[in-house]
């Protein structure tokens, strides 16, 4: 791919769509030049505000565009897997929203998929390409803090029983672990790995979603890890990383931090570091700067986000729900 611009179509005009949309435009290596929705109106009022030249009024004619290099999947996670189908059959590179899908089976055939066809494909965990934590896995690999012996990552915000919200609708993949709960437990896997054993618990709202959901993951040498998310309270959401020699803290919030500290014991004294790091725009700058690195080389999939760890991730929470009784038309 030439020095151009990575030009982009953003598949929804919601809510995040404009949030990470208006990083992609503040990029000096992309640019938006079409979005496609449901609504044409609404695709219209995006594209003015952002100004995109083009509007669709349809998902079919934004993966049809020529002129679009990559796709971003902005809309829900109970819609990615048949929009990432459809953009992947159109031959685009897509960036897939976190959740990447609502299950394991339906993330494996998109991944799938973009593997049989050489396109890149990649879930859109945001979190993995921040500067902090990618220098919180710097220091844990180097040593400086021991070796890893748990993990503990939470993600709550306050969002009140509605049942007309989605949130709360089982028809479209609602629930505190695909929206808030993904994060703690890829933030838990980053520095882990896969479990050997996962023990879930919880409650459920009356719809018979997950509101509050747990998860203690166990190791064969004693490690754990414990990843919990709800929508009933706005809880500190910090993630803690401990080691033998001293620990981490990343927040607040764990998932876009601005401070990582940074505590080690020496000689029975315990010394603490703290590092600020403040993104400009919305924080999705290196998310973005990552999609541009892998198209412009070639690659298929990033290193810092693989393809075989969200389906692993995906895996886990299917289970996780499954053990809580949260069941989506799409599980089999």
């Amino acid at each position: 791919m030439s020095n151009r611009p990575i030009r982009w179509g953003i598949l929804g005009a919601g809510r995040i769509a404009a949030v990470v949309g208006a990083d992609i435009q503040a990029s000096p290596g992309s640019e938006i030049v079409a979005v496609g929705a449901r609504d044409a109106v609404r695709a219209e009022a995006f594209a003015d505000a952002l100004g995109v030249p083009r509007a669709y009024g349809s998902y079919a004619e934004l993966v049809a565009d020529d002129e679009v290099d990559v796709i971003y999947l902005a809309t829900t996670h109970g819609q990615h897997h048949e929009q990432a189908l459809l953009a992947l059959e159109a031959g685009k590179p897509v960036l897939v929203e976190k959740a990447f899908t609502l299950t394991a089976g339906q993330a494996g055939e998109v991944i799938d998929l973009a593997r049989a066809r050489g396109l890149f494909c990649m879930e859109a965990m945001w979190m993995r390409t921040n500067p902090l934590i990618r220098r919180a896995l710097e220091i844990v690999a180097s040593g400086r803090i021991g070796e890893v012996r748990s993990v503990s990552a939470e993600h709550g915000q306050l969002f009140p029983f509605d049942p007309a919200s989605r949130l709360y609708d089982l028809q479209v993949g609602g629930g505190a672990l695909l929206d808030l709960g993904v994060y703690s437990a890829t933030f838990a896997w980053i520095f882990l790995g896969e479990p050997r054993r996962v023990r879930t618990t919880g409650a459920l709202a009356p719809t018979g979603t997950d509101q509050t959901l747990a998860m203690q993951w166990e190791y064969d040498d004693d490690r754990f890890a414990h990843v919990a998310c709800t929508t009933q309270a706005a809880t500190p959401c910090l993630g803690l990383v401990v080691g033998t020699g001293g620990s981490l803290t990343l927040g607040r919030p764990f998932y876009k931090p601005d401070t990582l500290t940074i505590e080690t014991v020496t000689d029975g004294r315990r010394v603490s570091e703290t590092i600020t790091e403040l993104l400009p725009g919305n924080g999705y700058g290196p998310e973005i700067a990552e999609v541009e690195r892998c198209l412009r080389e070639g690659l298929t999939e990033s290193p810092l986000i693989p393809l075989d760890d969200t389906l692993a991730i995906m895996r886990l929470m299917d289970q996780a729900r499954a053990d809580l009784g949260v069941r989506y038309d799409a599980d089999v």
